[in-house]
């Protein structure tokens, strides 16, 4: 069954580090760009960082361009954020996908919340 896992959200003061952890099915992830993706409450959901197959080339929404890195692990079938100097605007339930998005894929997320 083809289905997306995210985890590693937590709460964290402003300033904090986390790392958001992607566990896809091959048939997801296998040969295509990956991204992170979140969702503010009462906001449509926004692209943050995509990496694509081969993971070498890599890029990123300008709000956390120098402070979020994205990678895989291919052999594993997983898809990282390290994300570093939090912001309260960074606070959303970040999700994982296909660069375009398939709406077939979408997880439960994992919930970020930066706060003092």
């Amino acid at each position: 069954q083809a289905q997306i896992v995210e985890s590693g959200g937590d709460s964290v003061q402003p300033g904090g580090s986390l790392k958001l952890s992607c566990t896809a099915s091959k048939s997801i992830s296998h040969t295509y760009s990956m991204a992170w993706y979140r969702q503010v409450p009462g906001k449509q959901r926004e692209w943050v960082a995509r990496i694509i197959s081969g993971g070498k080339i890599t890029d990123y929404a300008n709000s956390v361009k120098g402070r979020f890195t994205i990678s895989r692990d291919d052999a594993n079938y997983m898809v990282f954020l390290q994300m570093e100097n939090l912001k309260p605007e960074d606070t959303a339930v970040y999700y994982c996908n296909r660069f375009p998005p398939s709406d077939a894929f979408w997880g439960q997320g994992t919930r970020v919340t930066v706060s003092t």
